[in-house]
């Protein structure tokens, strides 16, 4: 019975373990504990280069407004999404768990931000065109499509 008992726990255990997420290398903890700065040595040269150059007033008050939201949310309830135009805003990691509303010319599309996400930019995730649905040809296509009979 012994033996029986382990082999289901280890088998339980193995249902149950989940994948850790790395940054480059970096476990999620260590990540949010990182500078600007810090982070900055991780992540692709043109981002590297904007944080460098110092984050302006609005991306800094887009984050002040996230942490704003986190603040005030429940401790296991979604923080309330603040919208935003800024599409070329990094997400950096103390963005993980926010949700933000990002404008894409139309209309705030509501993102969670996810771990994997971080160092890509918010319009990667709000796309701005409705794409194509291939299904029959409209009007003017071609000639055959061009006459329609009255009756």
């Amino acid at each position: 019975m012994d033996e029986a008992e382990m082999e289901r726990a280890a088998a339980l255990r193995k249902k149950r373990t989940f994948k850790k997420f790395l940054f480059r290398g970096i476990e999620l903890d260590k990540l949010l504990d990182l500078s600007h700065e810090e982070f900055a040595k991780l992540i692709h040269a043109r981002a590297r280069r904007r944080i460098y150059r110092g984050l302006k007033s609005k991306p800094m008050r887009f984050i002040a407004r996230l942490r704003k939201a986190k603040k005030n949310c429940g401790p296991m309830d979604k923080p309330e999404a603040v919208k935003t135009h800024l599409r070329d805003m990094i997400i950096v990691p103390e963005m993980i768990g926010s949700v933000v509303a990002v404008y894409n010319g139309k209309l705030f599309n509501g993102i969670e931000i996810k771990p994997e996400m971080v160092g890509h930019y918010l319009g990667e995730f709000s796309v701005t065109y409705k794409p194509v649905r291939h299904g029959r040809p409209g009007i003017g296509s071609t000639n055959s499509s061009r006459f329609i009979p009255l009756k």
